[in-house]
């Protein structure tokens, strides 16, 4: 085996991050073995392990472009299997109530739910050599050398009654639990700090409805319609057309301001959108499900990369290591950048968890400072502003004006929110003449 690092490595967590870690892991050990709370070989609906898992969904574009280049042909599959794809720039986007114009990006988005693309993603990894999920097991800690400075395996539990706590020895083990990564108490446990961190409450709630459209013609083509939430129009929502001829719909409220689940108060609240799209759409459409809440109460930074000591052996990634405000649909891009950092460092040879931990981090950054930047819109939301902040809350605002005119600056935006070009592609001079004269274009309007 080239690049070989040893013979196992154990990833915790089956969701989209565990899954890409254990894609790249296993082209350097014997095995990898995933352990997931969850049965998951199969399922192609939302589970108990991803609460979100119901809502709409973005894989950003350079995510999917990560998909491409780890599963070949997996977009290809994507639309033979008749999951709707479109262009990024192309899709039917509204900021501070006003649409944008559209741009071509050549980036394509895959509208595929998230239970469907993780599935697709899972068929994949279980289908290479010495890869196994270890579905229905509980994670119950790590097991470390007696100095406790190296991680040598994991002691899980199987979920049926009357199991043992068995312990399976790793030459990795790769944290990819969520939110809900018990690492820091891990680390407290062995004798080591905790890390830093950071978070911005924005008390998010997402409600969800699915329903058969009466006539598709409503969406003009359109694969989705996304009035995007902001300070100045504080309701938001995304429909996405999706597998089986179906769409789905998540209306977003932030600091407490929560969409009804039941059909009536979900249609009235779709009334109350700064346009009238969502509503036009699905007021007589058919509803085929129940309204399910999930409710996001804070984006957190855990800052790893920042402590002097970490054992060896052990890696923490995904949203155990930053979980974003899901409005802004990076979790799963950022997943599977880091999902290639780890690869760089496996075919350095053996892991070093401070240095990919470094590195990860700078992963991190760009969007976290993109979301955690918005959040900071809200006069409600804690968190420095910094003079910095306000500059480029300032050319954001007439960027987002400036796109209501010019298709251009459309698309290079939604290349840097996909995350397929970088910050620097929005100040480059010729983008900062048309953010000019786009936003006094549209000023008439604006105050009209």
């Amino acid at each position: 085996m080239s690049n070989r690092a040893g013979e196992r490595a154990v990833v915790l967590g089956g969701s989209m991050a565990g899954l890409l870690a254990a894609r790249v892991l296993a082209e350097s050990y014997d095995e990898v073995l995933v352990v997931e709370r969850d049965a998951i070989t199969g399922t192609t609906t939302a589970r108990k392990g991803v609460g979100q898992g119901r809502h709409v969904h973005g894989l950003l574009a350079r995510g999917q472009q990560i998909l491409d280049e780890l599963f070949p042909g997996f977009t290809e599959e994507a639309v033979e299997a008749g999951i709707p794809t479109g262009d990024l720039g192309e899709l039917r986007w509204f900021f501070n109530g006003r649409r944008l114009e559209p741009g071509t990006t050549g980036l394509l988005c895959v509208s595929a739910t998230r239970p469907v693309l993780e599935s697709r993603v899972r068929e994949r990894v279980a289908t290479l050599p010495g890869v196994t999920l270890l579905e229905r097991h509980d994670v119950v800690g790590l097991v470390a050398d007696e100095g406790r400075d190296t991680v040598t395996g994991v002691r899980v539990q199987s979920r049926e009654p009357g199991s043992a706590e068995r312990t399976i020895e790793a030459g990795l083990v790769v944290d990819a639990t969520g939110r809900g990564s018990r690492t820091p108490r891990w680390l407290e446990e062995f004798g080591y700090e905790g890390p830093e961190e950071e978070s911005i409450r924005i008390d998010l709630s997402y409600t969800t409805r699915r329903f058969r459209l009466r006539d598709e013609a409503v969406l003009d083509g359109d694969l989705s319609i996304n009035p995007v939430s902001s300070p100045s129009h504080r309701r938001g929502a995304f429909l996405s057309r999706i597998e089986d001829g179906l769409v789905v719909v998540s209306l977003t409220g932030v600091l407490g301001d929560s969409p009804p689940a039941e059909l009536e108060g979900f249609l009235q609240w779709a009334r109350t959108l700064p346009v009238s799209d969502i509503y036009d759409a699905i007021h007589d459409a058919e509803p085929v499900d129940e309204g399910t809440v999930f409710r996001y109460p804070a984006s957190r930074r855990r800052r790893y990369e920042l402590l002097d000591r970490f054992p060896a052996n052990f890696l923490v990634l995904g949203d155990a290591a930053c979980s974003f405000n899901p409005v802004y649909g990076q979790g799963m891009t950022v997943s599977a950048l880091e999902a290639l950092v780890l690869r760089d460092h496996l075919s350095r040879g053996a892991v070093d968890p401070k240095a990919f931990l470094s590195d990860i981090a700078q992963v991190i950054e760009v969007p976290w400072q993109f979301s955690a930047g918005a959040d900071l819109g809200y006069p409600e939301v804690e968190g420095e502003r910094t003079p910095e902040w306000e500059a480029g809350g300032a050319y954001m605002a007439a960027l987002h004006a400036a796109a209501t005119v010019d298709g251009e600056v459309t698309a290079t935006f939604m290349r840097v929110a996909g995350l397929v070009a970088t910050p620097d592609a929005l100040m480059s001079p010729d983008m900062m003449r048309r953010v000019e004269e786009g936003a006094r274009q549209a000023a008439p309007a604006l105050t009209a």
